[in-house]
């Protein structure tokens, strides 16, 4: 998987570069012209690839399992924020971890995940500052973890609910 997708120009949505329209998933959505995705990858070098020229596609490999010990990163990106008056942007996450057995492991609400003065065009695709990294620990229970950030969008006044999941192997 690669980030081939640009935000289309009229309707702020996720479109693959020959210019078709992404439909909306669980992971991937665009309400009201803002646009976010979530991407689990188990790439240890996510940033690295991250932090390329603009003119570089990140190429980010994806997995839905993981065993003890192995990590995995959740990657939550975003694209055409609102800009306020003054040029700035403001989009806050509420992030949700929940265990196999339906208990939480993490749920923090009102994360501020990008602020200040957009820089460049605004269908950029953006990192988020809600990055989450996971690692199979001997006392996690198998199965299948679900993650959820809503990115909120709050000069719009949008929020978009993401979901992802992935399974943690048995030993």
């Amino acid at each position: 998987m690669f980030l081939s997708l640009i935000a289309h120009a009229e309707t702020g949505g996720w479109v693959t570069r020959d210019g078709k329209p992404v439909p909306n998933s669980d992971a991937m959505k665009s309400i009201n012209g803002f646009g976010g995705w979530l991407v689990v990858t188990p790439d240890s070098d996510w940033e690295e690839k991250w932090s390329t020229s603009p003119e570089t596609v990140p190429n980010f490999s994806e997995s839905k399992d993981v065993s003890y010990g192995e990590k995995l990163t959740i990657l939550a990106f975003y694209i055409n924020p609102k800009i306020n008056a003054s040029g700035e942007l403001d989009v806050l996450c509420d992030i949700k971890v929940t265990r196999p057995d339906g208990s939480p492991s993490t749920n923090a609400k009102g994360i501020q995940c990008a602020a200040g003065k957009l820089q460049g065009d605004p269908r950029n695709v953006r990192l988020s500052s809600a990055v989450i990294k996971y690692v199979g620990e001997n006392g996690d229970p198998p199965g299948k973890w679900v993650v959820e950030i809503a990115l909120t969008d709050k000069v719009r006044g949008t929020i978009i609910p993401l979901k992802v999941h992935f399974n943690l192997l048995s030993k």
